[in-house]
């Protein structure tokens, strides 16, 4: 999963890749036009949101990648194809100038179309990049932040924290608690650290602390 940048498409010999491509950085395509072809762009963005909706309750029904394709195909399939034949009679029907803003944008989404619309046929396949691009942010505020340490050491450290602090994010966990159990449980966390993870940690410091 990436962005459409060339330069993203992994090279690896002999392997097979499903490579999928970033259906928030196709909306943001449309998203800077809009306030020039608001009807247009109204249609595309609704239908994409119509999409995230779905990929939402799939999440909150707690689906497994099987279901949440079948789910997907029978609900997000029919909307892709509706959108996937309205940009291209844009053309077709010389609707819409290929070299206007709205133009290009929609030469982007037809241009990517099958790797855009990779969850509808690949278990699992995200929609977007949102999580990595998320987490790129804050390793570039870090390289910022990191300007001011004075040492190597204390970047490395930094880096370290940063990582922590992002992975318990994502797992919902609160990083200061999370860092606060670890200097409590030195010990424990040296016999074993693969028990003292965000995702598992609680129960361990439960057990530590009974």
């Amino acid at each position: 999963m990436c962005d459409a940048l060339s330069r993203n498409t992994p090279k690896l010999a002999g392997m097979q890749v499903l490579l999928a491509n970033c259906l928030a950085h196709g909306r943001r395509q449309v998203v800077d036009v809009a306030a020039n072809f608001p009807e247009q762009c109204r249609y595309v963005l609704e239908s994409l949101g119509a999409i995230y909706s779905f990929d939402a309750e799939a999440k909150e029904r707690g689906l497994t990648p099987e279901e949440r394709l079948t789910f997907h195909q029978s609900n997000s399939a029919p909307v892709m194809d509706d959108l996937h034949q309205w940009l291209k009679n844009q053309f077709a029907e010389h609707k819409t100038e290929p070299n206007s803003g709205l133009g290009k944008a929609i030469s982007y989404l037809l241009r990517h179309w099958p790797k855009l619309t990779l969850f509808l046929r690949q278990a699992g396949a995200p929609l977007d990049n949102n999580i990595a691009e998320r987490m790129l942010k804050k390793a570039i505020l870090h390289r910022k932040n990191a300007l001011f340490y004075r040492t190597m050491n204390g970047a490395r450290v930094g880096d370290l924290f940063m990582s922590l602090i992002h992975t318990c994010e994502l797992n919902k966990v609160n990083p200061f608690d999370y860092l606060t159990a670890l200097l409590r449980h030195p010990a424990e966390l040296s016999v074993c650290p693969a028990e003292w993870m965000p995702w598992n940690y609680r129960r361990d410091a439960t057990v530590a602390a009974a």
